[in-house]
């Protein structure tokens, strides 16, 4: 959940100033993993008497900046020549202490911050080790169980002081004592302009930005007999990628210098946002990886080798531009990413439809198809939003490959210990493809032997390195922390998955071809529902002082519902529920009197009518919902003369406190008309207005909607 930056560089001529620009703007690009504190840390004196630097403060990034900017004891003038100068950065998503400048990161070893730590994840033994150290004399700071870790490699070092261990060798002791999900960098005094990572169960990535060539597009790692460290070799490397293997690296391996000075960069972080400003080459660390940096030179290390482990890590070119992660002229990201939507659906499309053809090939499952085909049943699971486009797919995907389709969330399927066959076929929806608990189902399902299919939407993620195949949904960086447009490219390549497995049925084909025509036509229609922005904006106006809002529908459009009822909640803290209509009698129908505001979604599909009956018995307890409907439909679903005042198509619209909740029955409904699409993609239509509502209820009361409180991007964390 917390963003994690850190930077090295050796031989790079380099200001202090510069230095402390970089940290501060990694964490910015990050900030959306977390913003209950932020904090960094940096070597002074790395050629001399090395003293380490922390600063650290409660709230946003921006609040960090002022106060680095601010300090008296920075001398930002002092500039570097030469050496190796490194800084650690972390912006923070509590979960054990609350927000404080005590709680926040770096940690540190001790008052004389010998040892310096950033981390993101839980250490579930911490208690244990605490106790341990509380027993060796260390005194804690913080509530967190971070500082564990730094005050163990502190521990380690002054014991082991005569076998001079090495920094890689010290994290790697300790990471062999940690249970639970981890990615962290250390520095320290002792080891001046060196850099330790590693990481189990977070995200963490390298990138590096060179003067000279990169002549190798993968990265030896070494895998130690019986899990113990190989001693580090005696030569210096400089300037180039090699393996820690008491064995000089082949030429090839290295970078070739234009100079005497091999000059290079190292940028750590959690997401690559963080990193495509400096450079495009990233290499993606695995599981159990211990990454160090000694003398300009990386190298990798695993304990211990797993079955089917690469002996590499490969060095990859990022596909992304920095405007991708820029708000460009939107008020916030949020915004940006729901107005997105008629290019990032095409994007999840391109090269995979043949609307002429009706071919739709998605190439990450092709080669697994026949496979797929033989399978026992198809299993959907994921958490939050991805959970939503598997239940807005569901019924399609039933429909389309006449097999069994069960949806599930991700943490309620662990805590069951649901039986997994080796016929079984289990997708795992993330955007992030970091989430913690559909990777932890990933992981369960992959040891009982299913085939893994991933569908995310970040290249090299945990999830999509780990599935035997899947599918990039292609989306774009999405920077938002409520998730927009990945929902609805989510839905599309969950509804291509289904064209491909319904390609060789005769008796689909028309509804194969209503479908892609559907595809095709969709961008055009979005496009229609955002043109209706300024009106619900003026819904939004009547809503905002309301306290709770019922969010009904069935069939395709009942996940529109559960997805809505999210959204508006996640950022206008507002209670919100999303409801089956089918269960209205079953007890929600208590809650609806004319003071309960209603939102219904009634499109033309095979439950249109059951939908109609719905909106009569809440009209007859006095209720009038707020209607979401397919041009044509107002008059239909009403049974008050309406007139263009009462449809949200010209910008008129009649007060909520009169006409949608409360009041009546014989007053007018507050209409809004979507354009009418195939039933099964009618919930892309359906959910993007109930964005912009919650967006615009956020705005208007004053709230970040890009960082709503208490929760980040990218869950990371149990």
């Amino acid at each position: 959940m917390c963003g994690i930056f850190a930077y090295l560089n050796y031989q790079v001529p380099v200001s202090k100033r510069e230095i402390l620009d970089k940290l501060v703007n990694g964490l910015k690009r990050l900030e959306y993993r977390g913003y209950d504190s932020a904090g960094i840390a940096f070597a002074d004196g790395c050629n001399g008497d090395c003293q380490i630097q922390i600063k650290k403060e409660t709230g946003k990034v921006a609040a960090l900046e002022k106060l680095v900017n601010g300090s008296k004891d920075i001398d930002f003038t002092t500039q570097y020549e030469s050496g190796s100068h490194v800084g650690i950065a972390h912006t923070r998503w509590a979960t054990h202490g609350e927000p404080s400048p005590r709680n926040a990161h770096p940690h540190r070893s001790d008052e004389s911050n010998e040892f310096a730590l950033v981390h993101n994840g839980i250490i579930t033994n911490y208690k244990d080790i605490k106790a341990f150290l509380c027993r060796e004399g260390f005194k804690f700071e913080s509530e967190t169980d971070t500082e564990v870790i730094v005050k163990l490699i502190k521990h380690l070092y002054d014991t082991h002081q005569d076998q001079k261990l090495k920094l890689k060798e010290l994290v790697e002791m300790v990471v062999a004592q940690m249970e639970g999900a981890f990615a962290i960098v250390v520095i320290s005094k002792h080891y001046p302009g060196e850099m330790v990572a590693a990481r189990r169960g977070s995200p963490l990535l390298i990138g590096v930005k060179s003067k000279t060539k990169l002549t190798t597009c993968h990265v030896p790692v070494l895998f130690s007999k019986e899990g113990q460290p190989r001693p580090s070799i005696q030569e210096e490397h400089r300037g180039f990628l090699g393996s820690s293997g008491g064995r000089r690296a082949d030429k090839d391996l290295e970078y070739e210098a234009t100079g005497p000075q091999k000059e290079i960069e190292y940028f750590f972080a959690s997401d690559a946002s963080a990193i495509i400003e400096h450079t495009d080459q990233v290499i993606y660390l695995e599981e159990n990886d211990v990454a160090s940096i000694h003398e300009g030179s990386l190298n990798i290390h695993q304990a211990t080798a797993s079955l089917g482990e690469k002996a590499f890590r490969e060095i990859t070119t990022l596909k992304m531009a920095l405007e991708a992660i820029m708000k460009g002229d939107h008020n916030s990201f949020m915004q940006k990413e729901i107005f997105e939507q008629p290019e990032s659906v095409v994007n999840t499309m391109r090269g995979r439809v043949n609307f002429e053809t009706g071919k739709v090939v998605l190439g990450g499952i092709k080669d697994y198809m026949t496979e797929i085909r033989r399978c026992r049943r198809l299993l959907f699971i994921a958490c939050g939003t991805s959970y939503h486009s598997t239940v807005a797919t569901r019924q399609i995907l039933e429909e389309l490959t006449e097999l069994p389709v069960m949806v599930e969330l991700a943490s309620d399927f662990l805590d069951r210990s649901t039986p997994i066959f080796r016929d079984d076929v289990c997708f795992f929806i993330s955007q992030s493809g970091e989430t913690a608990d559909t990777l932890m189902a990933l992981r369960y399902c992959k040891r009982s032997g299913a085939l893994i299919v991933g569908i995310t939407n970040v290249v090299g993620s945990s999830i999509s390195r780990e599935s035997n195949c899947g599918v990039h949904i292609n989306a774009g960086p999405e920077i938002g922390v409520a998730s927009t447009k990945a929902y609805t490219s989510q839905f599309i390549a969950l509804v291509l998955f289904g064209l491909m497995m319904s390609e060789d049925r005769i008796s689909l084909q028309q509804r194969r071809q209503d479908i892609i025509q559907g595809l095709k036509d969709l961008p055009e229609k979005i496009r229609k529902v955002l043109a209706k922005d300024v009106v619900i904006q003026d819904l939004a106006k009547q809503l905002k002082e309301k306290r709770s809002l019922l969010i009904m529908g069935r069939g395709y459009n009942f996940a529109t519902c559960l997805e809505g009822a999210l959204k508006i909640k996640e950022i206008t803290y507002m209670h919100s529920e999303g409801i089956l209509a089918g269960e209205l009698k079953h007890g929600p129908l208590a809650l609806v009197d004319k003071d309960m505001p209603v939102l219904m979604v009634v499109t033309r599909d095979n439950v249109f009518a059951k939908c109609e009956n719905a909106l009569q018995q809440i009209r007859a307890r006095k209720g009038n919902p707020i209607l979401i409907c397919n041009e044509g439909d107002s008059n239909l679903l009403t049974e008050a003369k309406i007139d263009d005042s009462n449809i949200l198509t010209n910008g008129n619209l009649p007060n909520v406190s009169e006409t949608g909740a409360g009041g009546d029955s014989e007053r007018p409904n507050v209409i809004l008309e979507t354009p009418q699409i195939i039933d099964c993609l009618q919930g892309i239509l359906t959910i993007i207005p109930m964005q912009l509502l919650s967006l615009h209820i956020a705005e208007l009361k004053g709230l970040n909607v890009d960082c709503p409180r208490h929760l980040a991007k990218s869950v990371t964390v149990e």
